[in-house]
């Protein structure tokens, strides 16, 4: 069985060239720039040490000076966050499988982690429930990851339900951590964006989406039929959608898309899109330099 971490690597080497990779390497080591203290527990004040480190809130519960202490982070903690549900086994606008681009952006991603030294977890699922894989070292590890996003995203599986995932992180994930969402044309509601200011206030947040299929391409193929794969359903118009249909029904994408990214940007989570593998390279250096940017 072909190694897909291997592909990842094949593809990184066509799409990108050895400075673009150096860039964007260091566009990844940027995201945790300044942050290399983490603390670690209090002890009483003594003489000599330096105001600024004193905790006010709990010298005031104890009732006399306490200092906060601090160790050295020698090594983060990448997340791999994806939705597995069948919504990611569909087409892309590419016309590849959503769960092929996924897979390679998680392993470029999860590449640099691993070559910056950070250890590299996975929380996936759909509507029935939500995974997770331990962060740990390793490129055989890496390739586990990946498996198990590939063998689990299929047309028969459980409807897609990314605030699942959202939402086992927000309760059950402690410490700050780097989180690498990649999931569909997700829409905007109340309910996920809490979910996102949640996270995003403990942790560092990127977002990749990608594409769905056009449903009103401009040339559609001659006696195509297109399904849902939310309920199997026909979907309308192809291979003829009326000017008028095919203009409204590019109006809704163009809003839907404006409303996730109002959601995304209010968060203040980095977002970035792609609408085929040929995309990732670009969208994801694109997405770290932004990320840093914004502070």
């Amino acid at each position: 069985m072909a190694s897909l971490l291997q592909r990842v690597k094949s593809k990184t080497a066509i799409f990108a060239h050895r400075k673009a990779r150096g860039m964007l390497d260091g566009e990844y080591a940027s995201v945790f720039r300044g942050r290399s203290l983490d603390f670690d527990d209090l002890r009483a004040y003594v003489a000599g040490d330096e105001v600024r480190d004193i905790d006010w809130k709990a010298t005031a519960r104890h009732g006399s000076p306490l200092i906060r202490r601090y160790v050295a982070v020698r090594r983060q903690t990448v997340l791999l966050v994806t939705d597995t549900g069948r919504n990611m086994a569909a087409q892309s606008r590419s016309g590849e499988t959503k769960k092929d681009i996924a897979v390679l952006a998680l392993g470029v991603l999860g590449y640099l982690a691993h070559r910056h030294g950070d250890a590299v977890g996975l929380v996936c699922g759909d509507a029935s429930g939500t995974r997770t894989l331990p962060a740990k070292g390793g490129e055989a590890h890496l390739e586990r990851l990946l498996r198990h996003v590939d063998s689990h995203t299929r047309l028969d599986a459980p409807p897609s339900s990314i605030d699942g995932q959202l939402d086992f992180l927000a309760r059950t994930i402690k410490g700050r951590h780097l989180l690498f969402v990649v999931a569909d044309e997700i829409p905007a509601t109340a309910a996920t964006a809490r979910l996102l200011r949640r996270l995003r206030a403990q942790h560092e947040v990127l977002w990749l989406t990608i594409r769905d299929a056009e449903l009103a391409p401009a040339h559609p193929a001659p006696e195509t039929e297109s399904y849902s794969v939310a309920d199997s359903s026909l979907l309308v118009g192809q291979p003829a959608l009326s000017g008028a249909v095919a203009a409204a029904y590019a109006h809704s994408v163009a809003l839907r898309d404006a409303d996730r990214k109002t959601m995304l940007r209010g968060a203040g989570i980095t977002e970035g899109e792609v609408a085929g593998s040929q995309d990732v390279i670009s969208a994801l250096f694109a997405l770290l330099e932004r990320h840093r940017r914004a502070g």
